[in-house]
């Protein structure tokens, strides 16, 4: 493994770097947000327009790397994140900060356009699954030890600002210093929402409600956390803790899933979730362990949704469909994401910091009622499903390394979507 991995050192060293940096800015922007006096509601702004932004980039990023290759575009996305990261700091103006969110939102999905169409066009077939393992651990790995830098200064001063401006800047060095190809970035048409929901109907849902909440999520975690009053070194142990808790879940998760109908198992999960979210509600008053704790247990079952749907939408589809519908899945999870942090800063401003645990609760409540009430109408899918696949939300370049996402790797004797 190891052996096939060492030519692709170069494009996880970058993402690693980038991660360092952008993940150490979204905490830090929630931080200094709360010591300027911005409220909720446009902390939730921020939020929005950074995923906003991811799906604005999902159009425009791919013409640009076309254009002018993965090295300059993998050069010009960085050197734009790292500009918006000091321009947070410089220009403590609330538009400012409005504006530069968006348009880091439209590079990082660019950068990690680059970086997946990179690693798949390097992977042998039969390595694809374990190198977007790997890839997968390091964006997780990354955004939970990005947490830990808030220790390394104020964030009412220079130096953390400098350093994730630092860390992003650095990622471009190993990328530039590649020797690998560089690859096509293929034009790939999408499945209509209408139809997607037809066969889908429970992956749709449950990737629009993962979307609500964990947008809700990066764009306020850390916020929320700042109003218990546990300081700086509790935010960076909440957001590492519930990071954490969303990578090692995945695997027991997915083992589940794998063995029962995986409908059921995201209206399982989805319940799962909607009482932890209770008990990190509970936990608010409780301290900075209790808060970690509730956060571990709650970002493994949250973080779960969206790779579950990932899964249950390559079993509802036929295996030339996969590709393109993973499109319109990426587009339903990026709406609820952009919707979701602005709708619960305000909930937030209206009802207190209670609101963003209920928000959570409520959206991820829904999907196990959706779910349950869908299943009554689909026939099991269990004898043909693909493996779970642990995942984050990244580009739509990402399936291409998915276990089940070519038809190769799929059951010749799948059924029609259309007799289910």
């Amino acid at each position: 493994m190891l052996v096939h991995l060492l030519p692709l050192a170069a494009l996880l060293s970058g993402v690693a770097l980038l991660l360092l940096g952008s993940g150490l800015l979204t905490t830090l922007l929630a931080v200094r947000g709360g010591i300027e006096g911005f409220g909720s509601p446009f902390m939730g702004l921020l939020g929005s327009m950074f995923f906003a932004g991811f799906l604005i980039g999902t159009h425009v990023a791919p013409r640009m790397i076309r254009r002018v290759g993965h090295v300059r575009a993998f050069a010009f996305f960085t050197s734009a994140v790292a500009c918006a990261v000091l321009l947070h700091e410089m220009l403590v103006v609330p538009w400012v900060w409005a504006l530069v969110r968006l348009l880091t939102g439209i590079s990082m999905v660019g950068l990690y356009t680059i970086v997946e169409s990179w690693l798949n066009s390097q992977s042998a077939p039969a390595q694809r699954a374990r190198v977007f393992s790997v890839y997968m651990g390091v964006n997780l790995g990354a955004l939970a030890l990005s947490q830990q830098l808030l220790h390394l200064g104020p964030a009412s001063g220079h130096v953390l600002f400098g350093l994730a401006a630092l860390l992003v800047s650095a990622a471009v060095m190993p990328v530039a210093a590649t020797r690998l190809n560089q690859p096509l970035l293929d034009h790939s048409a999408s499945v209509d929402l209408k139809s997607l929901y037809a066969k889908a109907p429970i992956a749709l849902s449950a990737a629009f409600a993962s979307g609500l909440a964990m947008g809700a999520f990066w764009g306020l975690g850390a916020v929320w956390a700042d109003g218990h009053g546990i300081g700086h070194q509790g935010i960076a142990a909440f957001m590492t803790a519930t990071i954490l808790g969303g990578a090692l879940f995945q695997w027991p998760i997915g083992l589940m899933s794998d063995r029962m109908d995986r409908g059921r198992a995201i209206a399982l999960v989805s319940l799962g979730a909607t009482l932890c979210a209770i008990g990190l509600m509970l936990a608010g008053s409780r301290g900075t362990l209790a808060l970690s704790l509730a956060g571990f247990v709650y970002g493994g079952f949250a973080f779960s949704l969206y790779p579950m749907a990932v899964a249950r939408m390559i079993d509802r589809l036929q295996p030339h469909e996969v590709l393109s519908g993973s499109s319109s899945l990426l587009l339903i999870h990026g709406a609820g994401a952009a919707a979701g942090p602005l709708l619960a800063g305000f909930a937030m401003a209206l009802a207190g910091d209670a609101a963003l645990p209920l928000w959570f609760a409520a959206t991820q409540g829904a999907l196990a009622i959706a779910a349950s009430s869908l299943l009554r109408r689909l026939t099991p899918d269990i004898a043909h499903q693909t493996r779970f696949q642990p995942m984050v939300r990244t580009a739509s370049t990402a399936f291409d390394m998915v276990e089940g996402a070519h038809p190769d790797d799929l059951p010749s004797t799948r059924p029609s979507t259309e007799t289910r």
